[in-house]
């Protein structure tokens, strides 16, 4: 029995600086609206929250990238992400925005209660400052030489010509991009969250009370962290664009993006409560509460460490789970914003929503293959042939084709109607069918329960298919041809047909979490109302009455061309060449390969990370290891096979280094490895990895590793 009081469901803020694609719909807000959809189902109380973060340098970045101001980005880009949640039927109770004053005054106040209670510690540091704009530079508004490849316009954070990252520190001669002029150096103060104060309890909760329920790959990031010693983190910047922090001495500050955010789904909570007369206290506070955390792998650290942190030292519930995800790759490789490889949600709305004659349920289309594939345990991969394969094998051969065949009978065998039951007349196959129906109840909702999305919606197209089985096994049509001899074999048609009518109903509810259209397109064919699709309902087989009138077939699903799958993948190709072309003249010009000067106004490459975002950039899983054997592969000549220890696990891992080290001398060695990176054969070793490597003046190869002593397994950020 659940004796949960209520659920406080949220879905990750995104970024308001640009269109979202389907990796994050996959990656947090499809798993969470299939959650709470069940939830509703359920009759139990439930509020689900999010709303687009707009704070943090990504917004006046993409604002100067737009020619524009930032409010006007997020004025932009806010209501468009609603809308295309909107139309992929993710059904939030509220989506806010972190612009709104009610979400300024709540971290502010959120701050100022920690401030107060000493929670907070305050230091100063050098960083950069731009005296003629009278403001201190985040790291994307310097740029300089690279020290790595000499390049003359690389960013404070990242070179865009090698692709080093960096700090501002390591620029040579560098310059603001507002003013163009030298910045100095200027002593400033921030207030920072200790951290390390907080790893034993965060430890004890994490790795013991919830190492039974939460995702593998949570825990083991939470470790990883953890393991490696938490630090202190700052919780203020020196920006103008963000909640300004309240407290005197902290002019020309804002609170951190990070802190900030996630005090959006307080904020957002507030805004809803306010309008409906509730208090946002009772689901922030009472223990009966369950907070649950939708996100993807990148916020782990965020919703499992630094928000728990903030929300205790608050007297906040903290989250009952936190079910990451991994990414979805498209047509194998990884989803970029700034190689045009991406497929956006408003992309596929006009494509097969709004587009004249798209086709019946288009959104649950989407929903469904996207669900088949959800990245629950590890990293998969759209492809636009596995799209129409799902629609086409599955939704229309398998589900679509049962319910329509069960209908076109009905109609043609029993007058429109539902026929009765003849218990005298029912044989085992009938009995096994009532068993899958009941026992798939059980099945699916154990599985959404535990966050398994692709187990439960894999158990709801079984129950099609078995229906489908039934129906060719009893062959009502075949029956109806002995009518004339046997007028009472019409009781054994009646059976098939009333066992597939309630295993239609029961399809509804079941695949209503998932696929809510066309849970409304069976409702509306069978003539009942909404509360049909109560899950109390599910399992039963006496949910039509006998004798009810049901409407005609209507199609589910259409079937997806070839040609409509060729014309997306040459879409993508095209995208992906205009921003290949758009590269190489950037860089050519950055290079001075073409005779036009370079601009002197603060740009940002069409290849730039301000393009690529944080959600792009941390697909790249990179962690440090330890070399604990090497040796030479025989037949490759620049092949060493390794054996890195990673904390956790031993990886072997295939590097083109031979030429460069002998294998005694870098046993011991710490090195950064890319752990994300697909499994690859090499001279018939399966390599788990690549190792980060650079060149130094002379072209030998270098590693690139951590300067001082570091945990193996720790997350390289």
């Amino acid at each position: 029995m659940n004796s949960t009081k209520r659920y406080l469901i949220t879905a990750a803020l995104p970024y308001a600086n640009g269109l979202k694609h389907i990796g994050h719909l996959a990656g947090a807000y499809l798993p969470a609206d299939i959650y709470v959809r069940y939830l509703r189902a359920q009759q139990r109380e439930v509020l689900f929250v999010c709303g687009s973060d707009e704070h943090g340098t990504a917004i006046p970045i993409q604002a100067k990238k737009e020619g524009t101001t930032a409010q006007a980005i997020i004025d932009k880009y806010h209501p468009i992400i609603k809308q295309n949640f909107k139309d992929l039927l993710i059904s939030f109770d509220i989506y806010h925005r972190t612009s709104a004053p009610i979400h300024h005054e709540t971290a502010s106040a959120f701050f100022k209660k920690l401030n107060d209670q000493g929670d907070l510690e305050i230091k100063e540091s050098e960083q950069y400052y731009d005296e003629q704009a009278a403001t201190f530079l985040a790291d994307r508004f310097i740029q300089g030489t690279c020290p790595n490849c000499g390049f003359t316009q690389a960013f404070g954070d990242q070179c865009e010509k090698c692709g080093t990252s960096l700090s501002p520190e390591q620029l040579i001669d560098p310059v603001s991009t507002l003013s163009g002029n030298k910045p100095v150096k200027k002593s400033t103060k921030h207030w920072y969250l200790p951290l390390d104060k907080h790893e034993s309890w965060l430890r004890q909760w994490i790795l013991t009370e919830h190492k039974d329920d939460w995702k593998g790959n949570v825990l083991g990031q939470c470790k990883s962290w953890l393991d490696g010693g938490l630090q202190p983190r700052a919780v203020t910047r020196d920006l103008d664009w963000g909640v300004k922090v309240p407290v005197p001495g902290a002019e020309g500050k804002v609170l951190y993006v990070w802190f900030d955010a996630p005090i959006g789904y307080i904020s957002a909570t507030k805004a809803y409560c306010k309008e409906h007369g509730m208090d946002a206290d009772i689901l922030w506070n009472d223990k009966d509460t369950k907070l649950v955390h939708f996100i993807g792998k990148d916020n782990i650290v965020f919703h499992c460490i630094i928000f728990p942190v903030m929300l205790k030292l608050h007297n906040n519930i903290l989250p009952d789970n936190v079910p990451a995800n991994e990414f979805v790759n498209l047509e194998g490789d990884k989803m970029s914003t700034s190689r045009n490889w991406k497929l956006e949600m408003q992309d596929y709305i006009d494509d097969f929503i709004n587009k004249e004659n798209g086709g019946p349920a288009m959104a649950d289309v989407l929903r469904y293959y996207l669900t088949t594939i959800m990245p629950e345990s590890k990293d998969s991969e759209f492809t636009w042939k596995g799209f129409q394969d799902a629609n086409n094998s599955e939704l229309v051969a398998i589900f679509g084709n049962f319910v329509n065949r069960s209908f076109v009978l009905m109609h043609k065998l029993c007058k429109g109607k539902v026929p009765p039951l003849h218990a005298t007349r029912l044989d085992s196959k009938d009995q096994q069918l009532i068993k899958d129906i009941e026992d798939a109840k059980i099945k699916i909702e154990q599985s959404i329960e535990h966050y398994k999305f692709r187990e439960a919606l894999f158990e709801v197209i079984d129950l099609a298919r078995k229906g489908n089985r039934y129906m060719q096994e009893k062959e009502p049509w075949i029956v109806a041809k002995t009518l004339e001899e046997n007028p009472l074999n019409q009781q054994l048609i009646d059976n098939c047909l009333h066992l597939c009518l309630q295993l239609t109903a029961n399809l509804a509810i079941f695949i209503n979490p998932f696929l809510p259209q066309t849970a409304q397109r069976l409702c509306h064919m069978m003539k009942v109302v909404d509360k049909m699709l109560e899950w109390k309902n599910g399992g039963r087989i006496k949910l039509l009455s006998v004798g009810y009138s049901l409407r005609a077939p209507e199609l589910l699903f259409r079937k997806i061309e070839d040609s409509e799958i060729q014309q997306q993948l040459e879409k993508l190709k095209a995208g992906a060449a205009k921003a290949d072309a758009a590269k190489a003249k950037t860089e050519a010009a950055l290079t001075g390969d073409n005779k036009q000067p370079l601009s002197q106004e603060p740009t940002v490459p069409s290849d730039s990370k301000a393009e690529i975002q944080f959600d792009d950039f941390a697909k790249i899983d990179l962690r440090v290891g330890t070399i604990k054997t090497a040796e030479r592969i025989p037949k490759a000549d620049k092949l060493l096979k390794l054996e890195v220890d990673m904390g956790e696990e031993v990886r072997t891992i295939c590097s083109g280094i031979a030429q460069h080290f002998t294998p005694e001398e870098i046993i011991g060695k710490q090195v950064t490895v890319v752990a994300n990176l697909a499994p690859r054969k090499m001279r018939g070793i399966e390599s788990n990895g690549m190792i980060l490597m650079s060149e130094d003046h002379t072209g030998k190869l270098v590693f690139v590793g951590p300067d001082s002593l570091v945990p193996n397994g720790k997350t390289v950020n």
